[in-house]
């Protein structure tokens, strides 16, 4: 069958993909930007691949007209003020187009909305669901709550509550109850429901077998970690207070901890487990969950990340419109040093960030991300996906992969720190020399002032950084 696969560079999306493929399914992978979609070489030739933005009617045409059914997986979360509109736009035209084409069916991986009174969050999404289940096609809606599994928001939340705070006065909403469900569990849920006629034109709730509050999985996330965690709720926190401090102790961003708070208040437990028997899923419980995805972790398997996305960042950008490093009107900052050993060179690039730091002056680093994170920006937190693999997209601390070619030597990542300006860094290499080339663009006269203020730290850093890649 011929399956459209909406946000297939997504978090979702990417672990779905090879699934559908392995299972004998045409699939062609729909994104908004084609210059972060990496799949993997084993399905290039066996998925293609269509630029599209849903909020975008005239590349909506690019969907084929034979596709059997469809996915849709795109949810913009905090993407903006207006997201909600956004969201019911893009909804409203995707139905639309899907209407022209000869899909029969269309599954959508929603929230789980059983209470009353719902979240901005949730209601978008229940209102989503509601424009989408509209359409001509036989229409399925599995809602899920809590995702477990290396790289989810929510997994690597938990993971920085409990990794750096032994203790933890927080606000009430921890005792929320909500029912988890592991990531391995979603893709199968997704994948056996398409084109299953028992599921058409229903909606159902997806969930692991333990209903816990959110103390109790951030307890048991410390239990896994062999970690004795203790956790005090207090009444008196706002929202805006817990926002705030999911944001400064964790790697998300405001935008992403305010709706995430904003949802936490309401319970996410589901009605029933009858989808279940119709397609043959017996999910595993929440401890299962959380041992599962730190064998990917340890195994350095990790296939995508929430942070990966661009709602880890104020910036929604296509990467095409950065990957020309400007050079009227720009500060540059360009060194370069002969290697003893090209594959180490290479692999020290390709290792750059994260846990193991950029190699030089690594508190300097740090003091930077803090500040950024003062600022209101991303910090260091967000690290990478991966210990040794780096793909256009991907999140590096504060900056974003704009290029990668291992085989090409050339690594070019944009800042996404908070600066009065933009700002480019570039390794790159040439001959067998290594040249690494900082370029600033800066914003009217702050952004000199910028630059000139923080120039005297580059040849620490930078030199230091160079000496030790090419060392």
């Amino acid at each position: 069958m011929k399956i459209l696969l909406t946000g297939a560079s997504g978090y979702i999306g990417k672990r779905l993909l090879p699934v559908l493929v392995d299972s004998g399914h045409e699939v062609i992978c729909c994104v908004r930007d084609p210059k972060r979609f990496t799949p993997p070489v084993s399905l290039q030739s066996r998925i293609s691949i269509i630029q599209v933005d849903l909020l975008d009617k005239a590349s909506l045409t690019n969907i084929p007209n034979d596709i059997d059914g469809a996915f849709y997986l795109v949810h913009s979360m905090s993407a903006s003020a207006d997201y909600m509109k956004m969201e019911e736009e893009s909804a409203v035209n995707f139905r639309e187009a899907i209407n022209a084409t000869k899909a029969q069916h269309v599954v959508y991986l929603s929230g789980i909305v059983n209470e009353s009174a719902l979240s901005e969050h949730l209601a978008s999404r229940k209102n989503v669901e509601d424009e989408l289940s509209k359409g001509t096609y036989n229409f399925t809606a599995l809602r899920a709550g809590i995702i477990v599994g290396s790289g989810s928001a929510s997994f690597e939340i938990m993971r920085d509550l409990v990794e750096k705070l032994p203790i933890m006065v927080t606000p009430k909403w921890l005792n929320t109850k909500c029912q988890p469900i592991g990531i391995s569990d979603v893709i199968q849920f997704l994948s056996k429901t398409i084109f299953n006629a028992k599921t058409y034109n229903q909606d159902f709730d997806i969930g692991g077998p333990d209903v816990l509050s959110y103390k109790d999985m951030i307890l048991e996330f410390g239990r896994v970690r062999n970690l004795k965690r203790y956790i005090y709720t207090v009444p008196v926190m706002t929202p805006k207070l817990s926002s705030y401090w999911l944001y400064f102790v964790t790697s998300t961003s405001f935008k992403l901890a305010a709706a995430l708070v904003d949802s936490m208040k309401i319970e996410v437990v589901c009605r029933n487990n009858r989808i279940n028997d119709l397609v043959g899923i017996e999910p595993i419980n929440y401890r299962a969950a959380l041992e599962r995805a730190f064998n990917k972790i340890d195994r350095n398997e990790v296939v995508s990340s929430w942070k990966d996305a661009f709602i880890s960042s104020d910036f929604a950008f296509n990467l095409s419109e950065f990957i020309h490093v400007p050079s009227y009107g720009c500060f540059v900052d360009k060194r370069e040093k002969h290697f003893n050993n090209l594959d180490a060179t290479v692999n020290k690039i390709w290792s750059i960030g994260g846990e193991n730091g950029w190699y030089y002056g690594n508190w300097l680093w740090k003091l930077r991300g803090l500040l950024d994170k003062l600022s209101g920006g991303v910090g260091l937190r967000r690290g990478r996906t991966t210990e040794s693999s780096l793909n256009s997209g991907d999140a590096l601390d504060f900056w974003r992969v704009l290029y990668a070619n291992k085989e090409e030597g050339r690594l070019l990542l944009f800042a996404e720190m908070k600066l009065p300006g933009e700002a480019w860094l570039e390794f790159r290499v040439v001959g067998g020399k290594l040249v690494q080339t900082a370029t600033f663009r800066p914003l009217g006269l702050i952004g000199r002032i910028y630059w000139y203020s923080v120039l005297p730290f580059h040849g620490f850093i930078f030199n230091g950084m160079l000496r030790e890649l090419t060392s």
